[in-house]
């Protein structure tokens, strides 16, 4: 099973890659739930092993093209995220003080704060794409205007993916001319 968490994790991050035409500097947001990974109720049964399978899959993908992610962690840390301190600075995003662990932050925020150069929290990030592992919720970390992706990978474990990326507003009316490249 976990050599398969980590296969099925590649083909979903290298799907939204390529979709969502996403580029260095780019941020992702990933909610996961290990517990619905595993077959469970989300905020059951957190695992760092599978935690440690699905990143397996895609950490070393976005590291290699410059893609910046941002891992929400579990309600108990109010959904806050992980992120490298050098994204916090270079956007002036505040910093809050906390560290994950298994039964509070999760086992995916756990697995970034340890894999991360140089982990901080935050409270709130506007990102570009997202993937969310078993309903976790992470639309309230996208910019303004999402727009849901239906990737061919649809589980990851036991748990349904869902995915957007965003794109710029429309704004001008009928008249208005749009740029094709933002949509």
């Amino acid at each position: 099973m976990i050599e398969t968490i980590t296969k099925d994790t590649n083909a979903v991050f290298t799907q939204l890659i390529e979709t969502a035409k996403l580029h260095e500097g780019s941020i992702v947001v990933l909610g996961c739930s290990t517990s619905e990974v595993g077959g469970n109720r989300i905020g059951t049964h957190s695992s760092m092993e599978i935690a440690a399978a699905v990143y397996d899959g895609f950490f070393d993908l976005l590291k290699e093209k410059g893609i910046y992610l941002a891992a929400q962690c579990c309600e108990h840390l109010n959904r806050a995220l992980v992120i490298e301190r050098e994204l916090a600075e270079k956007y002036n995003i505040p910093i809050v003080n906390a560290v994950p662990q298994p039964k509070a932050g999760g086992s995916s925020a756990t697995t970034a704060y340890a894999r991360f150069d140089d982990p901080v929290l935050v409270e709130h990030i506007k990102a570009d794409a997202g993937v969310d592992i078993g309903g976790t919720l992470i639309g309230m970390h996208l910019k303004e205007t999402a727009v849901p992706l239906r990737l061919p990978q649809k589980k990851i474990g036991e748990a349904f993916v869902a995915s957007a990326r965003t794109r710029a507003k429309f704004i001008g009316g009928a008249r208005a001319v749009y740029d094709e490249e933002l949509l």
